[in-house]
């Protein structure tokens, strides 16, 4: 190919990727998956990537590789949906993009610019995994996990510290950057209730004794806030707690920020537990009260959504995670949520489904006597016994 023939190959491959209709998959009654992803690295624009100066890049070689797209706040914004997705280039670090689409099924496209972040404190070495709560102060805020080098082993590279970044913005292009939020643990998937519960700021939390490892954190957490300028947890109560043998015996952590519902408040979240391949990512699902949101009135055993097929595939294998979702006024739900650190996907509901599903889906009786008596009884139901 001439330089001019790869640039419109190039090009027109890029547009159909964008363009490329995506339908539902008829599946449990409970969601709806999509046939392709909605965005991957591919998706980054072209101008990102290569340089189309022929003297400087005669070979029209991408010269900055983007590899991943995946962990995305998400909300609807001016009749958009919008998503602030991680991005990871080939040098393994991640940044800030914004994405949309005019369905949030398909046609998503980047901004032409990536998010500026400024810094706080130490510069951070990588930054992730943005949930996005319209609060009802009127700003917008982004609440993300901060990596930063563990300066207490030096010689160890791999070692790292984990805080909850906080920024607002009020249009997605320039956002002002507030203190790390202060804990004694450190904290990961920290997420920023939408309304003020008591004159507070309230903060989903997940405390834990290393950068990875949950050790003695006890599941998601809950704290209050006197501001979100100097965010400083105190208290924390834990309202959703690990089990052994489960889909969260190892840690979880909330997803988005729960939706509000006439029935009490949806939350999505992840679990993790160990199996012979590693580290098993799933989704699942519980409610709390409306009147006590640190209360939980239901909780479906096992999990909401798991990797199926080609998902269980990519960076980091046998993962799902969501930090993003959408309720439209219609009630229809958009679940953003990640592959194996690779792709973003949607899948849709309705917040009657998903209340139906928290409300009437069995616990999990934590035994397998238990669990067998609860389908007999479904068994016996069903025939009318």
């Amino acid at each position: 190919m001439t330089f001019e023939q790869r640039k419109a190959w190039l090009e027109e491959n890029h547009r159909r990727l964008i363009e490329r209709k995506n339908m539902p998959l008829e599946g449990n009654g409970i969601y709806e998956r999509y046939e392709y992803p909605i965005l991957t690295g591919e998706h980054a624009p072209l101008e990102w990537r290569y340089d189309f100066d022929k003297e400087r890049n005669p070979y029209l070689m991408e010269r900055i590789g983007v590899h991943a797209a995946f962990n995305s706040g998400a909300i609807k914004w001016n009749g958009k949906y919008l998503l602030v997705v991680r991005v990871e280039g080939n040098d393994r670090k991640s940044f800030f993009a914004v994405a949309e689409s005019p369905n949030g099924v398909d046609n998503f496209r980047f901004w032409p610019r990536p998010v500026t972040m400024p810094e706080y404190g130490e510069p951070a070495t990588n930054i992730y995994d943005m949930r996005l709560t319209a609060h009802e102060d009127g700003w917008v805020y982004g609440i993300f996990c901060v990596e930063r080098k563990d300066h207490s082993a030096e010689g160890d590279l791999s070692a790292a510290t984990a805080a909850a970044g906080v920024a607002r913005t009020k249009d997605f292009i320039n956002w002002e950057r507030l203190p790390d939020i202060q804990s004694r643990s450190q904290q990961r998937n920290v997420v920023l209730h939408p309304e003020f519960v008591n004159g507070k700021y309230a903060l989903y939390t997940r405390p834990q004794d290393g950068f990875i490892d949950a050790g003695n954190g006890g599941g998601i957490g809950w704290a209050l806030v006197d501001s979100m300028e100097h965010a400083v947890i105190g208290e924390e109560k834990i309202i959703n707690l690990r089990h052994y043998h489960t889909i969260k015996e190892v840690k979880n952590g909330e997803g988005p920020h729960p939706i509000k519902t006439a029935k009490g408040w949806l939350h999505l979240a992840h679990g993790v537990r160990g199996c012979a391949s590693g580290l098993r990512y799933v989704l699942y699902m519980y409610m709390t009260s409306l009147e006590d949101p640190t209360k939980v009135i239901a909780q479906p055993g096992g999990f909401f959504m798991v990797p199926e097929g080609w998902e269980y595939i990519g960076d980091v294998m046998n993962v799902l995670f969501s930090n993003g979702w959408i309720c439209d006024p219609d009630g229809k739900v958009f679940i953003y949520y990640a592959s194996s650190d690779t792709r973003m996907h949607v899948a849709t509901s309705t917040v009657d489904r998903l209340v139906d599903y928290c409300l009437n889906t069995p616990e999990d009786g934590l035994c397998t006597g238990l669990s067998v008596e609860t389908l007999n009884k479904f068994i016996d139901r069903n025939l009318g016994k």
